[in-house]
């Protein structure tokens, strides 16, 4: 598909003219990782991830028709119960870069109601599940108003789509379990405009994998992946990052098919530690792993060589780390994490998170 079949050109607004939608989205873990964009929101690499299920935004979209025309997005905003002014700017721009395929957000007033069930800002993609919500929020208005029915299909390629122009990784939200955004030769159906569903078969290793976030830093970044992105574009390492992002897609796609955990382990690692180090190489450079940090990293070495575990982690863009273990070793890593590795989290905080479906719609118009 291309950005045109993504164009409203047909809605009828007497079909709705008041009401409310309420969807509840996940978050994602990239487990390859994307890190520097084109414009408009273009990945320079194929990125892969698991869709996560207790980490999750939930959104209320309020709308009413507008009673007279104005060439204005008019929408109020409400995080955690607060309003939230300074949230407008980027949803403002959100709605300028969709607007073209989705007409009608200048024919409504919007009232956006939102709440994570994690720390916002403090590298769990917080930006992922809450605009993968709000579109989706909108594309439940457009099947509302639309003249002619939506296959279930067009409604989630559409919502990756708009999402992704709000929040890159946003649009691996929609769906689960797997999900691959980026046009890559060897994923069928792959794409550099929305994410779709890995098409292969998952080996059963990988079934109801879990991730246990541990929370060392629950402040918000001190550089914003916005920024992090940016700093890409003259990157002396770039290109070479970009290309081995793209060669590990293809090995952890074989990983996926055949259940191979110790190469699962040293691409998920690597990978981390990659994205990562084109941080501490910008210019200017910046470190978001704390101290705590590499305490645990170490640590989980460590339990890995004196236990034979396919425990193994992964970083997003922030200090926190994702603990990843198969179900089968779910008794065991999690006496490991709660005895060794929370007295290295902010006030012993942790999540336990698992392998997700996607999103769900709560509340329909």
């Amino acid at each position: 598909m291309t950005e045109s079949d993504f164009i409203l050109s047909e809605y009828n607004l007497s079909n709705t003219s008041k009401g409310s939608v309420t969807w509840k989205t996940p978050s994602n873990i990239a487990l390859v990782k994307y890190w520097g964009k084109q414009e408009p929101q273009i990945p320079e690499n194929t990125s892969i991830s698991f869709t996560l299920d207790a980490c999750f935004t939930l959104t209320t979209l309020e709308f009413s028709k507008k009673e007279n025309n104005s060439n204005d997005f008019n929408f109020g905003i409400y995080f955690e119960g607060k309003k939230k002014d300074d949230f407008k700017p980027k949803i403002n721009k959100f709605f300028e870069r969709i607007q073209q395929y989705v007409p009608f957000l200048k024919d409504f007033e919007f009232v956006i109601k939102s709440r994570n069930s994690f720390p916002h800002s403090s590298g769990i993609a917080s930006s992922a599940s809450g605009m993968s919500a709000l579109a989706l929020c909108i594309m439940s208005l457009e099947r509302s108003l639309g003249k002619v029915e939506m296959s279930d299909d067009y409604f989630n390629k559409k919502a990756s789509f708009l999402a992704r122009l709000g929040s890159g990784s946003a649009c691996r939200s929609i769906e689960g379990e797997l999900i691959v955004w980026g046009n890559h030769k060897e994923i069928d159906g792959s794409s550099n405009l929305y994410g779709v569903k890995f098409p292969y078969k998952i080996h059963e290793n990988f079934r109801n994998y879990h991730d246990t976030i541990l929370l060392v830093d629950e402040g918000v970044k001190q550089v914003s992946s916005t920024i992090g992105h940016q700093l890409m574009h003259n990157h002396p390492f770039a290109k070479q990052r970009f290309n081995q992002a793209n060669d590990n897609i293809s090995m952890i796609s074989k990983v996926l098919q055949s259940g191979n955990l110790k190469e699962f382990i040293a691409i998920v690692e690597s990978e981390a530690l990659s994205l990562h180090a084109m941080m501490m190489t910008s210019n200017p450079y910046f470190i978001l792993m704390k101290p705590n940090t590499l305490k645990i990293i170490n640590k989980i070495w460590e339990f890995r060589i004196n236990t034979k575990s396919n425990i193994c982690f992964t970083l997003d863009a922030g200090a926190n780390v994702h603990v990843l273990f198969p179900e089968s070793e779910k008794e065991r890593v999690n006496n490991f994490i709660i005895n060794e590795l929370i007295q290295y989290c902010q006030e012993n905080h942790y999540i336990c998170d698992r392998i997700g479906h996607g999103a769900k719609r709560l509340s329909n118009i």
